[in-house]
């Protein structure tokens, strides 16, 4: 059957080996079908059969990981679903290349000797998700290292070599078991011990909630994206987050509200008319009254460029503004990660044109942040910020020369249907573990969550519901080894496992 139909396979298997990820996290299958795809790599006759089987295992596998984008689309514009499902296969044809790449040069190196192609397939996997990360402005949403979460240790790894590492130590498993099946002990039973060792070791403890630190509240108010930005529901939309806000005791803590909270803007100096008769000290005013003297409101806003000469808005910002309990605005954070045809529409005058702006809403696009940066919040600590999808890419979620205490992630996950949320809630929790930090996200419909710095979920609030979280901020650990050096550990790795792989081929010889 392999023989007679392998590209079918293949585009079967990458099917198959996604619903490893969140929500089904069915991590057996997609070990299982990392195997059957080895076989067919094996077999390929040629550099392009192999090209075109990594391939079809890709497309198989971003289409079946990333429907929840087809959800996405009934909101922008109010475009059918059906052509959401198109965007989801155009994106995936192209993300298919980076596992075609792995699966390249897999054969390349490792051309009938199957260990040699495990190994060189590892290392190669590591490159290449790295790559996703960042070409064409990166989308590197569900690693393979993400199926590693609910494997016992295997996940503390990421420590050292990050998620792209966890990758290869998952296909480093896969291998072990064709290897096995192929009856080499040998060479099949050290991969097999490392895999089953991470896996079966109990996950590290919580990390201890000192009373000392910070109390907090997060808030998640059940807003759904059909709602935020009907006109008359801002009075309704921000009684959700004041009965949620609220509470009888006076210590001060941190207060977490979504990404694009309110649609008011709370800086000043813009013209009157772009205010809609609600000016910045208004509404500060208003969000004060919920604070109690020592609070910190920490939630996302839009923030306007304008073009000074004309008088007219020009850009706008997805920031996050910090506001203390007299109203002031004491810090920024803008959005540096934007999302393609989200939040910009890359070529705008050529698309435009051809009556393709409907792809990004506005008439204008969002401008980027510098980077990752850290708010200094005084007594209460400093505070990370990385504002939604921003929080997937590996070992660029922080200053590292201004190391913060925490990450605050607010995010919008009403656009991602039901499985986009916990992919979301999963690289969150692996950003947690690389840097040493605890993670904590606040979104209208869920998953709001308080991840602690080991990657573990102390409370949540679930998807389609309202509530809200009480508790002190867990505390950071001192700086992992990957938030020291980043992606050059896993990265480091790779070339290690390229090498190994050229050598023992070159000695076999």
């Amino acid at each position: 059957m392999i023989a007679r139909h392998p590209y079918a396979i293949s585009l079967f298997a990458g099917g198959l080996s996604a619903t490893g990820f969140a929500p089904l996290n069915l991590w057996p299958l997609t070990i299982l079908m990392l195997a059957r795809w080895m076989v067919l790599v094996m077999r390929a006759g040629s550099r392009k059969a192999a090209f075109f089987t990594g391939w079809l295992f890709g497309v198989g596998h971003f289409i079946i990981g990333l429907n929840w984008i087809a959800k996405a689309f009934t909101f922008q514009a109010a475009m059918p679903e059906w052509l959401g499902y198109i965007a989801v296969v155009l994106l995936s044809l192209y993300l298919a290349v980076y596992p075609a790449l792995a699966a390249l040069a897999g054969w390349w190196i490792g051309r009938g000797r199957p260990l040699v192609l495990v190994i060189a397939l590892a290392g190669a996997w590591i490159v290449t998700e790295w790559l996703r990360s960042w070409v064409f402005s990166g989308f590197i949403w569900n690693p393979l290292g993400s199926v590693a979460l609910p494997l016992g240790q295997m996940a503390g790894s990421g420590t050292i070599i990050g998620t792209y590492g966890l990758s290869a130590i998952l296909i480093a498993g896969a291998g072990g078991l064709w290897l096995l099946c192929r009856k080499e002990w040998r060479v099949a039973l050290p991969l097999l011990l490392v895999f089953a060792g991470l896996a079966l070791l109990p996950q590290p403890r919580a990390t201890p909630v000192s009373p000392d630190q910070p109390l907090i509240t997060v808030v998640q108010p059940n807003i759904g994206q059909q709602d935020k930005w009907k006109a008359g529901y801002e009075d309704q939309n921000l009684a959700k987050l004041a009965e949620l806000t609220l509470r009888a005791d006076d210590d001060p803590r941190i207060i977490f509200w979504p990404e694009a909270a309110i649609p008011d803007y709370l800086e000043t100096g813009y013209p009157a008319r772009y205010y809609y008769g609600r000016p910045p000290e208004f509404v500060r005013q208003q969000l004060g009254m919920l604070m109690k003297p020592g609070d910190m409101l920490v939630l996302g806003a839009l923030k306007l460029e304008f073009d000074e000469a004309e008088g007219r808005a020009v850009g706008a910002r997805n920031s996050v503004f910090a506001m203390d309990s007299d109203h002031q605005l004491i810090g920024r954070y803008d959005k540096s990660h934007l999302v393609p045809y989200g939040e910009y529409l890359p070529m705008r005058p050529l698309l435009s044109a051809i009556g393709l702006s409907r792809l990004a809403p506005g008439d204008f696009d969002f401008w980027p942040g510098p980077g990752a940066r850290s708010l200094d919040l005084g007594a209460l600590g400093k505070a990370g910020l990385q504002v939604c999808y921003e929080i997937i890419f590996s070992g660029q979620v922080v200053d590292r020369d201004n190391r913060p205490d925490f990450i605050f992630n607010p995010s919008n996950d009403a656009w991602f249907g039901s499985w986009g949320p916990p992919q979301h809630l999963a690289q969150a929790r692996l950003r947690a573990i690389e840097e040493g930090l605890p993670v904590i996200r606040s979104t209208p419909t869920g998953i709001s969550a308080v991840i602690d710095a080991n990657g573990a979920i102390r409370s949540s609030v679930p998807m389609g519901q309202a509530g809200r979280i009480d508790s002190h901020m867990p505390e950071a650990k001192a700086p992992t080894p990957f938030a020291l050096y980043g992606n050059l550990l896993p990265l480091g790795l790779a070339l290690l496992l390229l090498l190994s792989a050229i050598a023992i081929r070159v000695r076999a010889r």
